[in-house]
């Protein structure tokens, strides 16, 4: 599911076609179980990424693109005030039924992308605390049919939780992970067989720089394209999930050619990897990383 990017999956015995599983079903069977008292904090994507109520549309989608993400919490000072969605847009904006009535105001034309993210955003929106158990967050996102969740702490955003959120980590419970490993999920990206050799060299480069301190995890790579310029090269965005034993870190970038997006994407990722809390006073390990970076001449 994760690598496919797909919700549902056909189960067979033999060539018979007994049914179907879902995301869900995955979901609400691991949080019936112990996991399911783990805290919302253990999982959920840390920081999100916010927009105030009187920014655009265009920030708005500009930072779905940039950042490959489909949920972005809308706040008034810091507060949250609201939600806006992919499918909000969609459904609000880019529906022949909708436009006329947000594409006009008093008669005068205005550009869809210069409606303020106030205007789309819904409210009020379902939360839940960083203490919450999983199995409360589930049954939530189940209640109300929603496959998202912000996290609050005293009416900020702190977090946000997807159903990705969920099974990345019951993917790794499969089997006991006792090293670095990476998962690919591609979407319309063409990767030759010298691109793919690059951008494992650069990831068991980065293992071997990493494997010992963070001891174990998976490196969740999505690739996707927007499409070419006008060489015909192909504009890439990545973004990457790394979930360790040592907690998870996020990165992206877009750009033209697999192997410098992937980079690029990595290299954030290594800032992240430095700049966290509990690495952050473990001084051989930043020993090593400014050694690094910056070698001596």
């Amino acid at each position: 599911m994760i690598e496919s990017e797909i919700r549902q999956l056909p189960v067979y015995s033999d060539e018979q076609l007994l049914g179907f599983v879902t995301d869900e079903d995955v979901i609400h069977g691991a949080i019936m179980e112990q996991w399911g008292n783990t805290r919302v904090e253990e999982i959920m994507t840390k920081d999100p990424f916010v927009i105030e109520e009187d920014e655009s549309l265009g920030t708005v989608l500009s930072l779905i693109r940039s950042e490959g993400i489909s949920h972005v919490p809308i706040v008034k000072d810091g507060k949250l005030v609201g939600i806006v969605s992919i499918s909000d847009i969609i459904e609000n904006i880019f529906q022949p039924r909708h436009v006329q009535r947000f594409g006009e105001r008093v008669g005068e034309k205005v550009s869809v992308l210069s409606i303020p993210a106030k205007g789309i955003m819904v409210d009020p929106v379902i939360t839940v605390l960083p203490e919450s158990k999983l199995r409360d967050a589930e049954e939530q996102m189940h209640k109300f049919n929603i496959s998202s969740l912000v996290i609050v702490s005293k009416g900020r955003p702190v977090g946000i939780i997807t159903k990705r959120d969920f099974l990345e980590p019951l993917a790794q419970m499969e089997k006991p992970v006792e090293r670095l490993t990476v998962q690919f999920s591609v979407k319309d990206v063409k990767i030759d067989e010298i691109q793919r050799s690059a951008v494992m060299d650069d990831f068991e480069s980065f293992t071997r720089r990493y494997g010992g301190t963070l001891e174990a995890g998976t490196l969740f790579v999505y690739m996707k394209t927007h499409g070419t310029n006008f060489k015909g090269e192909q504009l890439i965005h990545i973004r990457l999930q790394f979930r360790t034993k040592r907690g998870a870190f996020f990165s992206s970038a877009e750009g033209y050619g697999v192997e410098q997006t992937f980079k690029i994407a990595l290299d954030r990722l290594e800032g992240q990897i430095v700049k966290s809390t509990e690495l952050a006073n473990d001084q051989d390990f930043l020993k090593g990383y400014l050694r690094r970076r910056f070698p001596l001449t």
